[in-house]
């Protein structure tokens, strides 16, 4: 575009970038008016018929033909920082207090996972001597990697002052604050499975006033971080990640904790913790559902996630899936006897035929989640490792859980054989995952400054 002349009314001044893709020159008169008109667009009123959306059309446009760039090529707001490219391997070799100060909450994915791993381990449908006894050194390994991990977590604060109130806060590292408390859901279940003796009545109560504890401490972490993001963050859609989710899933899995010890509790007690299962089920999968909407918008909008966190989108699994789990599982528990009104009108044995016919709706909608995570993931791999990769083992491991549930209750002898071709496929995960996480501490390519979840990169 030619100059202006100097005595025209409206002399250009700088040219402007706006959230769409197209570029527009800012313009201003004597009046200190501000025009803005797109480059390559006519004004609103000069459009022809049949084209006043097309400024959005060519916006989304603009934004999916950058995202696709990304894929590729990531994001390099932050690849180059005061330690050089991050992603050069001959990049600076940090000490231990340094690699502290990026030790994130998102490493509790890993206990989260391996008691996941001990639970699909006790539920195995085709079992052989011994296979009891490897989920229970399991277990105990998780027992071990979870204190570590706690002690590791208290050290980082400790080290460096400031980091406890930036690690809540930050918009995405603050997201993996739950994984916490999901670890200590998978250690009560597990424990329950494997620590907790039949007709032990101190061990039976010393359960259950744990899971009312998690119940109540669950419920603070869910209202409590949602009001902060809220107050304190503004997110766009195309932003929208999986971790979103979080804050909301330790609270859910209430109900599948219960749906693991109601059956072993008296019956006075059996029935209210079945009751507030489902009650924190129903809040965590309600919660679940309108993020649910939100993603999908930013999957429509903004194309998939940057290839590095794909493996992330495998967090859509898990709601369903887990509460399809904790419906059978809940209903199992309540006592043969239950009948509310003591009619035999809704007795157990209804509640158990609606509670199958739930958790199958469930299902099919973690298996569609599950579907595009896997097709996501396959069409572009991340190449760097993330903690966010352990997303590829907890919800599966919910999903494979349910659908051992149902296949119980089915009875159908095929499936439970595809069910333990599941979970060999997700213990290959499991040791995939594990092996890379071990290798990317050791060549630093975590707990340094731009790989890990304390910078935003998406």
């Amino acid at each position: 575009m030619e100059p202006t002349s100097a005595n025209t009314p409206y002399p250009r001044e700088t040219i402007t970038y706006p959230g769409s893709s197209t570029p527009s020159l800012s313009f201003s008169n004597s009046e200190t008016t501000a025009l803005q008109y797109p480059v390559d667009e006519k004004r609103y009123d000069e459009q022809p018929p049949g084209t006043r959306g097309s400024s959005a059309a060519s916006s989304i446009a603009g934004e999916k033909e950058s995202h696709d760039k990304d894929l590729e090529h990531g994001n390099d707001e932050h690849e180059k920082g005061e330690h050089g490219d991050i992603y050069d391997p001959k990049r600076p070799k940090l000490g231990i207090r340094q690699r502290m100060h990026h030790f994130t909450w998102a490493w509790f994915t890993l206990p989260m996972s391996t008691g996941g791993l001990s639970l699909l381990i006790f539920a195995q449908p085709h079992q052989f001597p011994g296979l009891r006894q490897i989920g229970l050194f399991v277990y105990i390994v998780n027992i071990i990697i979870f204190t570590l991990l706690t002690f590791a977590m208290l050290s980082r604060f400790f080290l460096h002052h400031g980091d406890f109130y930036k690690s809540l806060s930050h918009p995405r590292e603050g997201f993996f604050f739950p994984t916490y408390f999901l670890s200590i859901a998978t250690l009560i279940t597990s424990t329950q499975r494997y620590a907790i003796p039949e007709q032990d009545t101190a061990l039976v109560w010393a359960i259950q006033t744990a899971f009312w504890g998690y119940v109540v401490v669950t419920l603070i972490v869910a209202v409590g971080q949602y009001s902060f993001v809220f107050a304190t963050h503004n997110f766009e859609l195309q932003t929208m990640m999986p971790t979103w989710i979080l804050p909301i899933f330790p609270i859910m899995l209430s109900g599948t904790i219960a749906s693991v010890i109601a059956d072993t509790q008296p019956e006075i007690s059996a029935v209210p913790i079945v009751i507030a299962g489902m009650s924190c089920q129903g809040l965590g999968l309600s919660v679940a559902v309108m993020m649910y909407a939100h993603m999908v918008g930013r999957l429509m909008s903004a194309g998939l996630p940057n290839r590095e966190h794909r493996p992330g989108l495998f967090m859509n699994v898990g709601p369903p899936a887990f509460t399809a789990l904790a419906f059978i599982g809940m209903a199992n528990g309540l006592p043969d006897t239950f009948d509310r009104e003591l009619d035999g009108f809704i007795d157990v044995h209804m509640i158990r035929t609606f509670a199958i016919i739930g958790a199958i709706f469930l299902w099919a909608l973690s298996l569609w989640w599950f579907g595009i995570a896997v097709i996501a993931v396959i069409s572009s791999p991340p190449k760097y490792f993330h903690l966010g990769w352990w997303a590829m083992v907890f919800p599966n491991t919910g999903f494979i859980l349910a659908t051992i549930s149902l296949a119980n209750e089915f009875k159908n002898d095929a499936a439970l054989w595809v069910t333990t071709g599941m979970s060999i496929c997700l213990l290959a995960t499991y040791c995939f995952v594990f092996y890379n996480h071990i290798r990317a501490v050791i060549v630093q390519d975590i707990m340094y400054p731009g790989r890990d979840e304390d910078v935003n990169d998406h």
